[in-house]
């Protein structure tokens, strides 16, 4: 795959300041050379690495295609640790793609998706955990989880996981040199050693794991499910949390009838906000299936919004709901206070607890900040530890270090079951194998080539 010379727009398809077209290979300074006239007479091979000449790419009849500034950047300083070469030019859909159609018929080939990381992985510039964090760093919706992508990217969670991998390989020589040289008699000493190696391992792992809960909605958002019967205000809540008319709002019941979803910057927590049909009996086949997608969404939930009608009486809708969701982190909105406080509160405080009560009047905009202040408080037990450098965000990282706790788990239980210490290696070797395949350093052919392709082309 190496051998090939790559290109890829790697700007996004439409009307733009700038399109970006990268190549990458053995050939991309003769490809450059045929498609790319500077305006002042200097020879491509001497244009120094990383700095932008102005010119203008042209098709094989010596015709402009477009009026570019082009950089050559030489390896191994770049980021595929290869010859890369860039042409920016004007942003349009088309300059952009015949741009690249000439730079195929150069001798380019199409990248694959995420090829470009997927070189940078192979040919050592980063490693696997780092390459993941390129797709997070893209994706994050708020700049808390831009700042974990990043920190990720910087290696902090490789520099830790390979810590302790540096652990186990310690631990590993210690044993083959006890099986190796039992006239020594150094196999009680060694597995004493080993024994409090492996509970700091194990420490160190489960610190890791804990620090998932946190880095999943840091990278993904907080899914929070809006629900209550019809005619509560839920997609007035919406509307008010987004400052923006998403969701049409009606006195008639009914009215949502679909899940609408939007994600919210909440202090720092991505919060995706789905907002669901009213629950309610119904011989409408349409409201009928959206209940059933509302119950889905529920399911789903990280957090659920319950909006209750403060000025009416519990209805056996309210009490179907509250069914539903007794063991799901919840906040209750009390909403149209401004019309009364007819509802039984001090039931709903009895389920849900005090402090996750809200009362509220969407209509007069009263009782929104202290939802949002309870969201965030939920969301990451009171405050975001997001100064700790190696938080877990990926769940394939979460699984992983999973399976190597069990192995470290079990390898401490065989050392006190006095099991030989050579059967106690194999857990130790596996623990090691499973923490590699985060970083790369061990993993399967098969899970670099699905991981990569999940990036977009051109990346």
């Amino acid at each position: 795959m190496l051998d090939r010379t790559i290109a890829a727009i790697a700007t996004a398809p439409g009307e733009a300041g700038i399109g970006i077209v990268r190549i990458s290979g053995e050939k991309s300074i003769e490809v450059l050379k045929n498609i790319f006239i500077p305006k002042k007479s200097i020879e491509i091979e001497k244009i120094p690495s990383r700095m932008m000449v102005y010119g203008h790419a042209v098709d094989n009849k010596g015709e402009t295609l477009d009026e570019v500034l082009a950089v050559i950047m030489r390896k191994p300083y770049s980021y595929t640790m290869e010859d890369v070469v860039e042409l920016h030019c004007h942003g349009g859909i088309v300059p952009v793609r015949r741009i690249m159609e000439e730079v195929l018929k150069n001798g380019a080939d199409i990248a694959e998706a995420g090829e470009f990381t997927k070189r940078a992985f192979l040919n050592g510039r980063i490693d696997l955990a780092q390459a993941e964090a390129v797709i997070d760093v893209i994706t994050s919706k708020t700049g808390t989880g831009l700042n974990a992508a990043l920190n990720q990217l910087e290696g902090e969670l490789s520099k830790e996981i390979k810590r302790i991998m540096e652990s186990l390989i310690s631990m590993l020589a210690h044993i083959e040199a006890s099986i190796d040289f039992p006239e020594h008699d150094i196999e009680e000493v060694t597995v004493s050693n080993i024994k409090g190696m492996l509970l700091e391992a194990t420490d160190s792992v489960a610190n890791l794991i804990e620090s998932f809960e946190e880095g999943k909605i840091v990278r993904d958002g907080l899914n929070t499910a809006i629900i209550g019967r019809p005619n509560v205000g839920k997609s007035s809540l919406l509307n008010v949390l987004l400052k923006e008319n998403r969701a049409i709002v009606t006195e008639i019941p009914g009215t949502t009838r679909d899940i609408i979803e939007e994600y919210l910057n909440m202090g720092g927590v991505p919060v995706r906000l789905i907002d669901t049909a009213g629950i309610r009996d119904s011989e409408d086949i349409v409201e009928r299936i959206g209940v059933e997608r509302t119950k889905g969404a529920i399911e789903k939930s990280d957090l659920v919004i319950l909006v209750m009608d403060a000025s009416d009486n519990l209805q056996p809708e309210d009490n179907e709901i509250i069914d539903l969701i007794r063991n799901k982190k919840t906040i209750v909105a009390l909403n149209k206070t401004d019309l009364g406080l007819n509802i039984d509160e001090r039931y709903i405080k009895e389920i849900f607890g005090e402090e996750n009560i809200i009362k509220m009047s969407v209509k007069n905009r009263e009782g929104i900040d202290m939802l949002e202040e309870r969201i965030e408080g939920l969301a990451y037990h009171g405050k975001l530890s997001i100064s700790k450098n190696n938080m877990v965000t990926n769940i394939r990282h979460k699984n992983l270090l999973d399976r190597a706790l069990t192995n470290l788990e079990r390898a401490v239980l065989s050392i006190e079951d006095n099991i030989p210490i050579d059967i106690i290696s194999v857990d130790i070797r596996d623990a090691w194998n499973n923490l590699g395949s985060i970083t790369g350093d061990t993993v399967e052919e098969d899970i670099v080539r699905e991981i990569f392709s999940k990036f977009c082309i051109g990346k």
